[in-house]
Order: structure tokens, then C-alpha cells, then sequence
């Protein structure tokens, strides 16, 4: 008996190491039901502007507030702070845990803690760009937002501002001024669309490159100098394609790669003929997936 309830702790401990390599938040509560989030696909020229709101594409990591926790795409809850939610709705909101341009590192890595740090969680917002539980398209659903956000107040908590844009040229003036001044590129909502849980035309992302995800398999030494850290990440796309991303790296990063079986972004510029991404270069870790 006790040497069946040993094995069944150290699966246990497996489990829960496993997690804690990957970058999963493991807090006592985790794990509730998976939220429905609606996902993005890439931005194309041919749809009808006037009917898409824009925001700013912020570099952040995905939370989805239940009314009472904020859960992460996959399922995890956020170790927030009491004092941090202590002023938000009850209701269901999707948006984004933001500390300004170009800090997603700092704020994945702040979000991820187990027992959060006040000074870092000080200086993080939940940026709010939907509401999932109200009913009608995503004009009613927003000018419900606006109406909300004037009910209570929180320093920690902003309705993202979305706008319409009268054309083509109007849009990418709009992401030239996001991308000089740091940000990483646009947002475009239907107004007619309902929220649903899955990657369409309703939501639509706009940026001056590509990116993926894929899971990183193996590293190839350094050389030069680069000897004696990363040379290039060895990874593997969803479709199960594996090839090497060699660039993009900071000399930390080369110092203390991603971890085996992380999630890593990369940038691209197209595929080649046999599929596989043109000029990849690393982006960074998504430990929010």
C-alpha cells in the first residue's frame, strides 16, 4: 500500500514539474473549463472597411476575466492579486494583460508567478476588448462596454478604444504610427459579428510581418562566438514540419534558450516551395500558450 501511494506521488510531482517546465500557471484552483475565445486570422485587403472597429494589436498576454478570476487561454488561472481585481465587473470579460509597448517579456514572465510580485502586477493593466456573455453583434456588445466602464472604477482595468477608419491608406498610416512608436500592429473586429469561439474573418489581425508558433525540439550548438551557446533552435510546426531558426536571438537568449518542448513564435516572410517558412527568425516564447 505505501509503496503504491509513493508511485502515485511521484507521478504526481511529474505532472506538476512537467507543467512548471512549459511555462503552465499551476496554482491550487487551476484548470477551470477552457474558455471559447475568439481567434484571429490574418488581415486581407479584399473585406469591406467601414464595417471593421480597429484597435491597437497589443503586446501582451490573452486573459479571459469570468467574473471572478482571470483564466488564460488554456484554462489556468492567474495568481492576481486580490487587490487587482478587487474592482471589476461581474461579468464575463476578454482581453489582455498589457504593461505598455514592447514589455511582453515582463509581463508574461510577471503573470506566470505563482505567488505574484505587487510591484510588477502594480504596473499591469487588463486591457478589455470584448464582452463573450452579451448578446448581439460586436456594435451593441461594445457601446455595452462603454456603458459599463462608466459604472465602476478600477486603476487596473481599461476598455481598449476602438475607431473606424475611412480607407485602405487610412489603415496602414494607422499601423505605420503604432509600429514607430512601439507597438506591434492592428486589430480588426467585425461590428456585425456575434462572439464565437473560434478563428474567423470576424476578428482580424494586421501586421508588417508574419508569425507562427511551434514547438521547440532540439537545439544546434554555437559556433564562433557563439560558441558555447544556442546557434539554433530546432522546431516543429502543429502540421508536424521540423527545420531550424538560427536568427532573432538576444546573447541571454543564446544563453538560456526556450526549454524543450516550449512554445516559441517566429517571424516570416512567406513558405518556400516545399512549405516550409522564408527567413524565419525567432519572435519570442508564448509561455501565455
Amino acid at each position: 500500500m505505501l509503496a503504491k501511494q509513493g508511485v502515485l506521488l511521484l507521478l504526481l510531482l511529474t505532472v506538476l514539474c512537467g507543467n512548471a517546465e512549459q511555462g503552465r500557471v499551476v496554482t491550487p484552483d487551476s484548470h477551470p473549463d477552457k474558455p471559447a475565445l475568439m481567434l484571429a486570422k490574418a488581415y486581407r485587403s479584399d473585406i469591406k472597411l467601414s464595417d471593421y472597429w480597429i484597435s491597437e494589436k497589443l503586446d501582451g498576454v490573452r486573459a479571459y476575466w469570468n467574473g471572478r478570476q482571470l483564466i488564460s487561454r488554456q484554462g489556468n488561472t492567474f495568481a492576481a492579486p486580490q487587490w487587482f481585481i478587487a474592482g471589476f465587473p461581474n461579468k464575463p470579460l476578454d482581453g489582455e494583460l498589457w504593461m505598455g509597448r514592447e514589455n511582453f517579456a515582463e509581463v508574461s514572465g510577471a503573470v506566470r508567478r505563482q505567488m505574484p510580485n505587487p510591484d510588477q502586477w502594480q504596473k499591469i493593466r487588463f486591457m478589455v476588448f470584448d464582452a463573450p456573455s452579451e448578446l448581439g453583434d460586436f456594435d451593441q456588445r461594445l457601446q455595452g462596454l462603454k456603458t459599463l466602464f462608466h459604472t465602476f472604477n478600477s486603476p487596473y482595468i481599461s476598455l481598449i478604444e476602438q475607431y473606424k477608419v475611412d480607407d485602405e491608406a487610412a489603415l496602414m498610416q494607422e499601423l505605420d504610427t503604432v509600429i514607430a512608436g512601439g507597438g506591434e500592429g492592428l486589430m480588426l473586429h467585425l461590428g456585425s459579428a456575434p462572439y464565437r469561439g473560434i478563428r474567423s474573418d470576424d476578428l482580424l489581425k494586421l501586421k508588417r510581418f508574419s508569425d507562427a508558433e511551434a514547438i521547440v525540439i532540439g537545439y544546434v550548438p554555437g559556433k564562433g562566438k557563439f560558441n558555447g551557446m544556442l546557434g539554433a533552435l530546432i522546431v516543429k510546426t502543429p502540421a508536424g514540419r521540423e527545420f531550424k531558426i538560427g536568427s532573432g536571438f538576444s546573447d541571454e537568449q543564446r544563453r538560456q534558450p526556450p526549454a524543450i518542448g516550449s512554445t516559441i513564435s517566429y517571424k516570416h516572410q512567406g513558405y518556400t516551395r516545399t512549405g516550409l517558412p522564408r527567413f524565419a527568425s525567432f519572435f519570442r516564447e508564448r509561455n501565455d500558450l
